[in-house]
């Protein structure tokens, strides 16, 4: 009884707060006009601001001011703060030097001061250039005293590296009539290769002569696996560098799953790819190097912390095999 009592006294009174802001002529005045008007009084005049503002300052000057609770009486208390007074030091006698000493620091120029305090190691007086400088020459080096302004070294350009002079279609010909002389493929940075010339390349198998390629930054995309079917079947590659193409993770995959059946590749590049390999990726690459024996270097930045101690702790086992059979 007494919720049902509560329930009904809400029921009355949200009843009358929406009877009393129930507008039935404009829903959208705000809720300080909806209300009816319940001034008794009808106006004695219109309204004037200034007569308000005026009746409202008098109130507030002829209002009496709240009585202290304790009556301040003037007594002081505590004790006056003073300064410390600072120990002088005495005066410090004057130095005597010898006749000839007295006679160089009296005629000695500011440069000549200068190269003296870096030697005494009055570091702060100069720039650690002319500080620098004072010690490593015997002559005056600072010709403009303490105050002397520290020029730039001067700028030495470097040049720009030469780029890859490498003929593309010459070399593509060299490897299919198996040249002797061609034992590094560098295709490094050369932009603008036809995609059938890229595609013959790795569908040719590398002449038994071929021991390095590097084909970097070619946009390598489309020949991911085609590359990866040629590592299949190679016998003579020591080393293939594939960075800063835009293979995806599934041609990082193909190309490292061929070191299945590749037991000559000693180094594999693969770092700086257009996206992350991510975990599962970069784990089925640690399974592969744990289970491969023959490559030594293996060019990836792994980001999972699991996989990149796999794979290190895998090429530095390849490499204590090779030495301790290379001691026998």
């Amino acid at each position: 009884s007494s919720v049902l009592s509560e329930f009904s006294l809400k029921c009355c009174v949200f009843w009358i707060l929406s009877s009393h802001l129930t507008c039935t002529y404009n829903a959208l005045l705000p809720a300080g006009f909806r209300q009816r008007d319940q001034t008794k009084k009808a106006p004695t005049g219109t309204f004037q601001r200034d007569n308000l503002l005026s009746h409202l300052e008098k109130e507030a000057k002829e209002h009496p001011d709240r009585d202290e609770l304790v009556p301040y009486t003037g007594e002081k208390r505590g004790k006056m703060w003073m300064p410390k007074t600072k120990v002088v030091d005495p005066i410090l006698e004057d130095v005597t030097l010898e006749p000839e000493l007295e006679e160089a620091l009296s005629s000695a120029t500011d440069a000549e001061l200068c190269d003296i305090a870096a030697i005494l190691g009055m570091h702060t007086l100069m720039s650690n250039q002319q500080y620098y400088e004072a010690l490593a020459s015997s002559t005056i080096v600072n010709k403009q005293g303490l105050n002397s302004v520290i020029q730039c070294t001067q700028y030495k350009p470097v040049p720009d590296e030469q780029p890859n002079d490498t003929d593309v279609e010459e070399t593509l010909q060299r490897i299919k009539r198996n040249d002797p002389d061609l034992v590094e493929v560098n295709l490094n940075n050369i932009k603008n290769i036809p995609v059938p010339t890229l595609k013959a390349y790795a569908e040719v198998p590398i002449s038994c002569h071929v021991t390095m390629m590097s084909p970097g930054q070619i946009e390598l995309d489309p020949l991911d696996c085609a590359l990866a079917d040629m590592l299949k079947v190679n016998t003579t590659l020591k080393s293939l560098n594939v960075e800063s193409n835009f293979i995806t993770g599934a041609g990082i995959l193909a190309l490292v799953e061929s070191l299945k059946s590749n037991t000559t590749l000693l180094e594999l590049k693969i770092d700086n790819q257009s996206q992350p390999l991510g975990n599962k990726v970069e784990m089925e690459i640690a399974n592969i190097l744990e289970k491969n024996t023959t490559l030594l270097k293996f060019g990836y930045h792994f980001t999972q912390q699991g996989p990149r101690l796999r794979g290190s702790n895998a090429m530095m086992n390849n490499n204590d095999l090779v030495r301790f059979v290379g001691d026998f």
